[in-house]
């Protein structure tokens, strides 16, 4: 898998060339290891190593309903209270972080009305803070510790 701008974490891999699987520590199953499940993974162990974002505050692939259309949100963090604070969506690191992500994880906030959107293709993070009483959204320069959201 590609090298990420991320620090090296270590995984359990399993299964043959071409079908690799995944330990999600998260999920607590294997999943097939694709590019986008690489930068996920290491993201994951990014919040929960470095941003200290408690293991059982996150969830991975979360469905909801979106103008009566289901949907998929990588990463669901929530606060103690249970209560969704920041979501990530997560690209391959292939894909360019264009307006186009952006629009898919703003729609995405529209329903679940987080304070936080994350958007990462493991190369490039851009984090922005989201006053929905405002109407307003501001790039943040770093990724929030658990601490600060």
């Amino acid at each position: 898998m590609k090298e990420l701008n991320l620090p090296q974490y270590s995984f359990k891999i399993t299964g043959s060339e071409g079908n690799e699987m995944i330990l999600d520590q998260i999920r607590r199953k294997f999943v097939r290891l694709t590019p986008e499940e690489w930068v996920r993974q290491n993201f994951v162990q990014y919040l929960i190593n470095e941003g200290k974002y408690p293991p059982g505050l996150i969830a991975i692939e979360i469905m909801f309903s979106l103008n009566k259309l289901k949907r998929r949100v990588d990463i669901l963090i929530h606060d103690r209270q249970g209560r969704p604070v920041m979501i990530v969506e997560c690209k391959e690191p292939e894909v360019k972080i264009d307006e186009k992500v952006f629009d898919q994880i703003v729609a995405y906030n529209m329903a679940l009305k987080v304070p936080y959107i994350v958007v990462t293709n493991g190369i490039d993070h851009y984090a922005c803070r989201i006053d929905h009483a405002e109407n307003k959204w501001e790039f943040l320069m770093v990724i929030p510790l658990y601490e600060d959201i």
